[in-house]
């Protein structure tokens, strides 16, 4: 009877050992606890970066690729006589965060004079170092009709780098102050507030010019022009 009693309480005993064992993988999805089981949980997702909210109005909404600023507060205009601005090349800088293919300078015309005889009047795109990359044909006609904001084709696209450019502008003829009048944010003088050359926001430079040079010495931005102003033009680029 001893032996009895002794083998049925072995044989008891595996059997609760093997029940706590299969309750010990079912609680930890059949890996058994300890190391094993921690290395199976799966790590966290890194967060996002950035704020995940709203971040404003983009090129890309409106089919653009880079802008001075949201055309939305371009409300003001910038008017200047011929005499004032007339051969002198305005440089508007504009900071590129990806690459793109400049292909147009987009302007935001917002008056025109019917009766200015205009001649030799360019858009452009200088690099950090002054070099000319792009310019368009005579803007001229361009200028005359439709006070919209209007893209005005380089004669060559390039791929542009992240990094700084200057849209520049060049205006020859006679014209009507007030008459012939561009879009802009209206900064007036303040536009340069932190700024000096050769990085200028808003600038001038040369006088006397029928083209745009090939190269120009950024060290000489002027601002005198730009503060009676002549300031803040809206651009956008596509």
């Amino acid at each position: 009877m001893r032996t009895r009693t002794t083998t049925a309480t072995t044989r008891l005993a595996a059997a609760l050992t093997a029940l706590l064992l299969l309750a010990g993988c079912s609680s930890s999805g059949g890996e058994p606890h300890g190391k094993g089981a921690a290395e199976s949980t799966p790590a966290a997702a890194p967060a996002r970066g950035g704020t995940g909210g709203y971040e404003g109005p983009r090129p890309q909404d409106q089919n653009l690729l880079a802008w001075t600023g949201d055309p939305n507060d371009a409300g003001h205009v910038t008017a200047q006589s011929a005499a004032g601005v007339g051969g002198r090349v305005t440089l508007v800088r504009i900071v590129l965060r990806e690459q793109i293919t400049w292909s147009n300078i987009w302007l935001g015309l917002a008056g025109i004079d019917p009766g200015a005889q205009l001649s030799n009047c360019y858009l452009g795109v200088y690099d950090e170092k002054g070099t000319l990359l792009s310019a368009t044909a005579d803007i001229s006609p361009q200028l005359m009709t439709d006070a919209i904001a209007k893209p005005l084709p380089l004669a060559k696209p390039f791929t542009a780098a992240p990094g700084t450019y200057f849209i520049a502008l060049l205006l020859n003829g006679n014209w009507a102050t007030n008459a012939l009048t561009l879009k802009s944010t209206g900064a007036g003088i303040s536009v340069n507030a932190g700024l000096t050359p050769p990085r200028l926001r808003y600038s001038t430079v040369l006088t006397g010019q029928t083209s745009l040079p090939p190269t120009l010495n950024l060290s000489e931005q002027a601002t005198s022009t730009i503060n009676t102003g002549w300031a803040s033009q809206w651009y956008a680029v596509s």
